[in-house]
């Protein structure tokens, strides 16, 4: 169980997120936990709720929101998914996502870079941090390198090679991640196309996605992009996820078409997941995610 003075920590951090949302003008949004539909994403297994699914994140709902006028909101919430459960994993967890009308992915790395340095001042971090061992500095300019730079520097081979042996996952966890963000955080953005999630193409270069991920100490710790409006691309991706979902064995869940509908009406924006806990495993300087939570799920 969680000690009094963590406790305190962290809700000393999510004071600090909500003034930064608010003094840069930021509604909070509250949508659903539970929906009949959510994104399908082949490496992630949603929880069941009575025929319908606990959200595993709150991207669709928040997404319409902006098709129906809003430009920038943010959001802490409980997600939920199956069978993830490691010193950096739970399966019900607390995320922060936020999204912002008329910017892009390079604008949305900059506002995630003040909004951790914000934080960290707010709850009495020191300007530089300890992460599984590494002194990581965190009042400095933040490290930006394309997914094909971190593996030419860190991977015994490159981006296209790793994706050709259908070893990329693998490559990336062993070789590349482990050595992101060890002296000051660093972001890994341009990702290929066919790792874009929900993000969009990038203008010139349709082989590269405006995605990017933010790692700490060679933690993972945000996923962002510039989102995708096109609603045919985006459902020819949903179809794509279903495939591969049914390969692994699993039946799918049933297509968000109202989320379908209203994305065309969506404006050109940019939006970001980050995992509070992870957040404050690192900045609390905690071993594992345990540490930082009020319950594991061994605990009730």
């Amino acid at each position: 169980m969680i000690t009094i003075k963590t406790l305190q920590q962290r809700s000393a951090l999510f004071q600090a997120i909500r003034d930064f949302f608010i003094k840069n003008g930021y509604l909070e949004a509250d949508t659903p936990i539970r929906n009949p539909a959510l994104a399908p994403e082949a490496h992630i297994e949603p929880e069941p709720a009575g025929g319908w699914f606990l959200q595993t994140s709150p991207e669709i709902c928040m997404k319409r929101l902006l098709a129906a006028g809003a430009t920038k909101i943010f959001q802490i919430c409980r997600c939920f998914r199956r069978n993830e459960r490691g010193s950096r994993h739970l399966p019900e967890f607390t995320m922060l996502e936020w999204y912002r009308a008329g910017i892009d992915y390079t604008g949305l790395m900059s506002e995630c870079e003040d909004l951790i340095k914000h934080a960290a001042k707010a709850i009495g971090t020191g300007e530089t941090i300890r992460v599984s061992g590494n002194a990581v500095l965190l009042n400095s300019t933040w490290e930006r390198l394309t997914l094909e730079k971190a593996f030419q520097k860190f991977a015994p081979v490159t981006l296209h090679e790793a994706l050709k042996r259908g070893e990329f996952d693998e490559t990336l966890v062993t070789h590349v991640e482990p050595r992101l963000g060890i002296k000051k955080p660093a972001f890994l953005y341009d990702y290929p196309a066919s790792l874009g999630s929900l993000a969009r193409l990038k203008h010139g270069e349709p082989d590269i996605a405006e995605r990017f991920e933010l790692y700490i100490g060679g933690i993972e710790v945000a996923n962002g992009f510039s989102e995708l409006t096109d609603v045919t691309e985006q459902r020819q991706r949903f179809e794509k996820e279903r495939e591969a979902i049914k390969n692994f064995g699993k039946k799918p869940g049933p297509m968000p078409e109202k989320f379908l509908e209203e994305l065309g009406r969506m404006a050109e924006s940019a939006g970001i997941a980050l995992g509070i806990d992870r957040l404050a495993m690192i900045l609390f300087e905690a071993s594992a995610i345990d540490d930082v939570v009020t319950f594991t799920p061994e605990e009730l």
